[in-house]
């Protein structure tokens, strides 16, 4: 028995050594201590105005970092209940989490055993992508995994060694995704509640951890009770662990969701023409020095003073809305698809359509059969259309061409403050709105 058990450690101390110093190109490289000490992720970079406001963000993952300071107790409480109660005393494997696992198969059931330094080994150094880097026996399904979890538990060891357990949790929360665009806690903090992370409730942080499980499935915007109940069972674990008393936990499974959701994209902000227009430099500018603009989290700041900017982006809003009306009343028994010497422009309509996406999906689809292209292009469909009044969009239904002659009616404004004694943009607003136009 004791040689079974001594050959089965001198096996597995073998095994370790080999994936360790990838014997013979079999079990694929791991990340260098320099990769280590200098981990990457994609991160969103920003541009400010002059008086240091966030203006908007160029970005493919939305993701800001944070430090451990910016983060709500209640927050940290809820990812180790849930995540890892006993991350504070492992090393980078929870031994004792292993053994349960164990159990829990014998028995037929189910369990997790990851910690959160090995969830951050698998989600920063991607040890489970599908790449070349994963060695020859990579093929081999259930040697593969074995690989995979032995690769995660060395890099999780290493990590345990370069940093410490805050340093950690950071790393972790600023490399999970939530979905809806949300990569990191700051991210979706903003995303589905609208708040800085130090504003996050209890139960709002319970929510948030209770969806890092499986984004699609506990998604609170798609699958509102499901969700409740995650976030439920995560307060649960926080009872059970001693994180929160039982009045506190009585409270909160009591609130309801409250979500204040809002996709962040590219056209948030303020001055979006100024920043898409700004993004063309920006991009040939870091390529030529070896920079990208969507994933090195650079800072960009700008002579825009957002005060000016809010004002001249009300100011052209009211005048527009007034000049708007006026050309509206003038023009509805009217063609004014017409030329520069007045002369009307014949199927005007029809030849600027085929130049939308829309037309060109029904080509697609119907191989260009004109009556199905026609037919749905007048078929009157639900949709929001742009409108100077507030909140700057409307519900109506309109058939896609009417659309189209809605917006080709639509008078376009401009307007740029300039510092007269050094030439800087102040404000910048136009075309007539980002989101239509």
């Amino acid at each position: 028995m004791w040689l079974t058990f001594l050959a089965g450690l001198v096996g597995f101390v073998l095994f370790v050594f080999a994936v360790t110093t990838n014997f013979l190109n079999l079990f694929g490289e791991l990340p260098g201590f320099q990769t280590l000490e200098n981990p990457q992720s994609e991160l969103a970079s920003e541009m400010y105005s002059a008086d240091g406001v966030l203006m908007g963000k160029y970005f493919r993952e939305n993701r800001t970092p944070i430090k451990y300071r910016d983060l709500p107790q209640n927050l940290v409480d809820a990812l180790i209940a849930t995540e890892d109660v006993r991350f504070e005393e492992h090393s980078g494997i929870d031994f004792e989490g292993l053994l349960a696992v164990g159990y829990y198969g014998l028995t037929g059931r189910s369990r997790g055993a990851s910690t959160l330094t090995q969830q951050v080994a698998k989600n920063l150094f991607r040890t489970r992508a599908g790449t070349s880097r994963e060695g020859l026996l990579a093929d081999i399904p259930g040697l593969r995994m074995l690989i995979i979890k032995t690769k995660e538990w060395i890099v999780a060891i290493r990590l345990e060694k370069a940093y410490t357990k805050k340093e950690i949790l950071v790393m972790y929360l600023n490399t999970i995704e939530f979905g809806s665009n949300a990569y990191g806690i700051k991210s979706a903090a903003k995303t589905f509640f609208s708040k800085a992370l130090k504003g996050l409730t209890l139960e709002e942080s319970a929510l948030l951890v209770g969806i890092v499980n499986n984004p699609t499935r506990f998604s609170p915007v798609t699958y509102k009770e499901r969700s409740q109940r995650r976030r439920d069972w995560v307060l649960s674990q926080m009872r059970k662990y001693g994180f929160i008393d039982k009045p506190t936990y009585t409270a909160a499974v009591a609130k309801d969701i409250i979500l204040k959701f809002q996709v962040e994209n590219q056209n948030n902000g303020i001055a979006p023409y100024l920043r898409a227009e700004a993004g063309k430099w920006l991009r040939k500018w870091a390529r030529e020095n070896g920079h990208d603009l969507y994933a090195d989290g650079l800072k960009i700041y700008t002579t825009i003073d957002s005060r000016m900017q809010q004002h001249a982006e009300e100011a052209v809003q009211q005048h527009m809305k007034a000049q708007q009306k006026l050309f509206f009343s003038v023009i509805k028994n009217t063609k004014p698809w017409v030329d520069e010497n007045g002369h009307v422009i014949k199927n005007f309509l029809q030849t600027e359509i085929k130049k939308t996406n829309r037309y060109k999906a029904l080509a697609t689809r119907f191989d260009n059969n004109t009556d199905s292209i026609n037919y749905y292009l007048n078929k009157k469909i639900p949709m929001k259309v742009f409108t100077w009044d507030a909140p700057g969009e409307k519900e109506v239904t309109m058939s896609p061409l009417d659309s189209l002659a809605y917006y080709k009616r639509f008078l376009h404004a401009g307007f740029i403050a300039t510092n007269p004694l050094n030439g800087h943009v102040l404000a910048w607003v136009g075309g007539t709105n980002y989101k239509y136009f």
